[in-house]
């Protein structure tokens, strides 16, 4: 093994499969940097990703992932900045060798790509099931089995081993599908610095770090509540982990970015999807959050020590997804005087309408917003508004087992605005079309009826 660089400088360039293209692009030209991580997955995410592979057997991957690519994989293999990606989605092998295309048509021969699968279980979960894997919802302790008809994706999250080997393979590149979000941290500190799975304390403090960076800027600025305090925020910059042996790391971003990392800006983000803080479980390591010390080390620099970890639980999370139906969204823009009044008659005149047709939406399958009027704000909250509104805008929403009864909701909107109370306007969108619901089943697996496999594959050619 090549002796480890300290600190290890490991940057992440997205939170989520739409995130700013800039940010990756600035991580690696801005400054020094030795991994760039890349977290494209959410648990709807997955889902969408299935319906796209079941179009395309080529689809079912974070396109933007190769477009980023092209723009920055010459410059990173030239200064051997690593990247670890999640971008593999439901299809990581498509990803692969998508990769591996882009490396050839760029002449980067000997370019070596990882390839981390295993997670998806959609075509396995009745072989698991009959094994003894009930995969219980983890919210309301129901089986899978009578809902197995709708389900729509069903993927394991995978941890950072499968992605340490493969980088001790000399991957270049690892692209993985669904694995927890901190595990692309993890794997590039315990390779770099020769961990192994029994040091908790150690990938406790790496699973930290990965969580305070996997949201992209969320740590450096953006949706803090401190917005008032952040002098610039274009352009905003990307957190960078610089990583010590001893699992010790300091929070930072490139000089001349905006945003800022302080104290309070990465608080904001290690409260954020934790549950317990003294047992945050992932496939590597079970996380104490309240045993870290968090100290300024001067602008825009936060260390972090003290970490404190014990061993992984014998259970890995599964997010499945299951079809629930159909939804239609639509809105209109209502003028006062008397604005909101004006919008809730509207709604029921819609409704009412849709009923002459045969369609009725229960209380539970529909629901009528004013935006401007407070909605967003608790029953009673002093920020709600008191006086009449000039302008709201009704937000009318739908869900039905049946696709015939959304259309007739989406078909009778644009009517209102003739045929309604005055002074409707703002529908810019088209009319509502319905569109799949789909519902979120969180469950647990053992994590040996998980395998992953690892593949590396170089990038053929003449090497430069």
């Amino acid at each position: 093994m090549s002796t480890p660089r300290v600190p290890l400088l490991v940057g992440n360039g997205q939170a989520f499969w739409g995130d700013t293209i800039t940010g990756p692009i600035r991580l690696v030209r801005g400054g020094p940097l030795h991994y760039l991580t890349l977290d494209y997955l959410a648990e709807v995410t997955m889902s969408i990703l299935q319906k796209a592979r079941a179009r395309d057997a080529n689809a079912g991957f974070a396109t933007d992932f190769v477009q980023l690519l092209e723009e920055i994989l010459p410059e990173c293999h030239a200064r051997g900045i690593r990247i670890i990606a999640n971008a593999g989605g439901v299809n990581p092998r498509a990803c692969a060798a998508a990769v591996v295309a882009l490396a050839e048509r760029q002449g980067l021969a000997g370019l070596r790509v990882g390839l981390v699968e295993g997670d998806d279980l959609l075509d396995r979960l009745d072989d698991l099931a009959a094994g003894g894997e009930p995969f219980i919802n983890l919210d309301t302790g129901e089986p899978l089995a009578p809902h197995r008809a709708r389900v729509q994706s069903a993927n394991a999250y995978l941890g950072a081993w499968p992605i340490v080997d493969a980088l001790a393979q000399g991957a270049d590149v690892v692209v993985t599908g669904r694995c927890t979000d901190a595990s692309l941290t993890v794997a590039a500190l315990a390779h770099e610095f020769g961990w192994g799975p029994d040091d908790h304390d150690r990938l406790a403090a790496a699973t930290i770090a990965g969580h305070v960076i996997e949201c992209g800027a969320q740590c450096t600025g953006g949706n803090y509540e401190g917005w008032r305090e952040i002098a610039s925020w274009e352009p905003i910059g990307f957190p960078i982990v610089e990583a010590e042996p001893d699992g010790s790391f300091v929070v930072t971003k490139h000089p001349g970015t905006g945003g800022a990392v302080t104290r309070d800006t990465v608080i904001a983000q290690l409260l954020y999807e934790i549950g317990d803080p003294q047992r945050y479980r992932t496939a590597d390591v079970t996380t104490d959050f309240t045993s870290i010390d968090l100290t300024d080390d001067g602008p825009d620099r936060v260390r972090v020590t003290g970490a404190r970890g014990g061993p992984p639980t014998d259970t890995s999370k599964v997010s499945a997804t299951l079809h629930a139906g159909y939804k239609a969204v639509g809105q209109l823009t209502v003028p006062g005087p008397d604005a909101v009044e004006k919008a809730q008659l509207t709604a029921q005149i819609l409704f009412d309408r849709v009923a002459q047709h045969g369609v009725h939406f229960a209380e539970h399958e529909r629901l009528v917003e004013c935006l401007g009027a407070g909605v967003c704000l608790a029953p009673g909250d002093p920020l709600a508004a008191t006086a009449d509104p000039p302008e709201v805008v009704l937000r009318v929403a739908v869900q039905h087992a049946d696709r015939r009864a959304v259309d007739r909701f989406g078909r009778e909107l644009a009517s209102m605005l003739t045929s309604g109370p005055p002074g409707l306007t703002g529908f810019a969108g088209g009319r509502p079309k319905p569109s799949d619901v789909l519902e979120h089943w969180p469950a647990l697996v053992a994590c040996a009826a998980v395998p992953a496999t690892v593949e590396v594959r170089t990038v053929p050619g003449a090497s430069a």
